[in-house]
């Protein structure tokens, strides 16, 4: 089986749906080949659901610029398209002095990115909010919220499909070659067929690294290699001890072991920061004593025996133990010199946040 289209998605996460709903809205006739069995199997509803003000990242890295202009457009998709989410706010807490000098490097990280609504809170100020809380100060950020992930994809399937996007389900890439007309794709699965497509974009998450090597003519170097950083979640058995998001200080490889809250008003800790050579979600009940030691310092009324192992994640990193994070990493022709191909890799929080401004750099990126 053969079929010619303008535009092929390679996954069906919250990045890859954004993206087939800009190509089809654009005009553009659109698969998206995803496969697992359903959309968002992946890293995109195995994460906080957290829409983040773009505070952390370093300025002009396109992950600050991505996360700024992504959360106000997430805001306003949610509000139109009726996408369950609240704008909760955040405290991010110092326990001690070296942490209150990070905070304040923090703050100044936030103003540069552009978030105009950080307030510094001393501690009494801070406990005013959250009276469990135990700091030594806080920087409230009150435009970041939480967001139902599958109820957002759902949204954007919605309008890719309305659009006349296709998506097709257990439908791995097997191998692709450029042509003279743009790309020839070997599909797998119970069906395999020939794709054919004038432009390809890979957002296969944890997987874009390998759906790129299958692309003959993209050189090698072009591929960075694929680091895998898992984070697991634990759920608290009680009430929740605090009505807003509380995280501390953030950490080199994560944002620390951090409170969220589910829209039902369920709490939540985690992600903690595991390197590992595999993908397993499986969470190890052993972990939840590091989380008991995170979460006494900023929350010291945390009861013995209240965590649950709940889910994890892998964080699809491309830059690996003690190096710098690296950014996200849109590589489009005028990097690679394939006409046609978009890669997008290393997309990690705040790719949820921010994947709607992806999806139109994305886009910008074939130009």
């Amino acid at each position: 089986m053969s079929v010619d289209v303008d535009c092929v998605v390679v996954g069906a996460g919250v990045v890859g749906l954004a993206v087939a709903r800009a190509l089809a809205m654009s005009g553009r006739e659109v698969i998206v080949v995803e496969a697992s069995e359903a959309i968002g199997t992946g890293i995109s509803s195995r994460n906080s659901e957290v829409i983040h003000a773009g505070i952390y990242y370093p300025g002009g890295s396109l992950k600050a610029q991505l996360c700024v202009e992504g959360k106000q457009r997430l805001y306003a998709y949610c509000e139109a398209r009726g996408v369950s989410h609240q704008r909760l706010g955040k405290l991010i807490v110092a326990t001690d002095e070296a942490q209150h000098l990070a905070l304040q490097r923090l703050l100044e990280q936030g103003r540069q990115n552009g978030v105009d609504d950080l307030q510094w809170l001393d501690a009494d100020q801070a406990r005013a909010l959250e009276p469990a809380l135990s700091c030594v100060a806080a920087l409230w950020s009150p435009s970041t919220g939480i967001v139902d992930s599958h109820g957002l994809m759902l949204a954007l399937q919605g309008d890719a499909e309305a659009q006349g996007a296709s998506l097709v389900f257990h439908t791995p890439l097997l191998s692709a070659r450029c042509t003279d007309q743009g790309f020839e794709l070997q599909m797998g699965g119970a069906e395999p067929m020939t794709l054919s497509c004038r432009e390809l974009i890979n957002c296969a998450g944890l997987s874009a690294p390998d759906v790129a090597s299958r692309i003959a003519g993209l050189p090698a170097q072009h591929i960075p290699e694929a680091r895998l950083c898992k984070g697991s979640y634990f759920s608290f058995s009680g009430r929740a001890p605090f009505r807003h998001l509380v995280y501390p200080a953030p950490e080199s490889a994560g944002l620390g072991v951090h409170m969220t809250l589910d829209l039902g008003g369920q709490a939540r800790f985690g992600p903690d920061v595991e390197w590992v050579d595999t993908v397993d979600y499986r969470v190890d009940p052993t972990r939840a004593e590091g989380f008991y030691e995170a979460i006494r310092r900023y929350w010291p009324g945390l009861p013995d025996n209240s965590l649950q192992p709940a889910y994890s994640g892998i964080r699809p990193k491309i830059s690996g133990p003690g190096e710098a994070a690296a950014d996200f990493r849109l590589s489009g022709p005028a990097e690679h010199g394939v006409p046609g191909l978009v890669n997008l890799f290393g997309i990690e929080s705040p790719g949820l946040t921010s994947c709607l401004a992806l999806a139109e750099r994305a886009i910008q990126q074939l130009a």
